[in-house]
């Protein structure tokens, strides 16, 4: 069994196999796909908690996407046991992103901060479209969605754990 470390990023998701050899194809859940071509080795599992390394004997990352050749993974049928899992890479293993950009973990668990009516919820998940990300947030076992736009997302402070936002009439659901 091999000790995880410390910490593990979730990077991609195994979709479906590929071929008869046992390549995978994977969505990336990371703005840069093409940091899976300098993979040697990463973790796969359903969770965190249960991921087992695995070496990367190859992987593509092109304009049709990623895939991906796990070592010991041969043939199609125990490809297909494998799809579903997630792919994680060593936290300490990070990509820099720019000022102003986050990781996906970072934002899940903030506390949303409204300018005029204060604490609205938590932010539950953070859906990827194209022309931007959406912040799902939870309050009290309701939903609403925030656009992931400076219009409504004035500032977000990770050692505070607190993103304050400008909500407009409608955003949120009115008890």
């Amino acid at each position: 069994m091999t000790l995880l470390p410390c910490g593990l990023l979730a990077v991609g998701k195994l979709v479906k196999a590929v071929g008869v050899r046992g390549d995978l194809a994977v969505l990336p859940m990371t703005d840069r796909p093409e940091r899976f071509r300098r993979l040697t080795s990463l973790f796969i599992g359903a969770e965190e908690q249960t991921a087992e390394m695995k070496a990367v004997e190859r992987s593509v990352a092109g304009p049709h996407g990623v895939r991906i050749k796990l070592k010991g993974v041969d043939d199609r049928e125990a490809a297909e046991h494998l799809v579903g899992s997630l792919l994680f890479v060593d936290a300490r293993e990070h990509i820099v992103l720019p000022e102003g950009r986050y990781f996906i973990h970072e934002i899940v668990g903030l506390t949303v901060v409204d300018e005029v009516r204060g604490p609205v919820g938590v932010v539950r998940e953070v859906l990827k479209y194209p022309a931007h990300d959406v912040y799902v947030i939870e309050d009290k076992g309701r939903e609403f969605m925030i656009p992931a736009v400076k219009e409504f997302v004035r500032s977000i402070d990770l050692a505070s754990r607190r993103m304050t936002v400008r909500l407009i009439e409608g955003m949120t659901v009115e008890e």
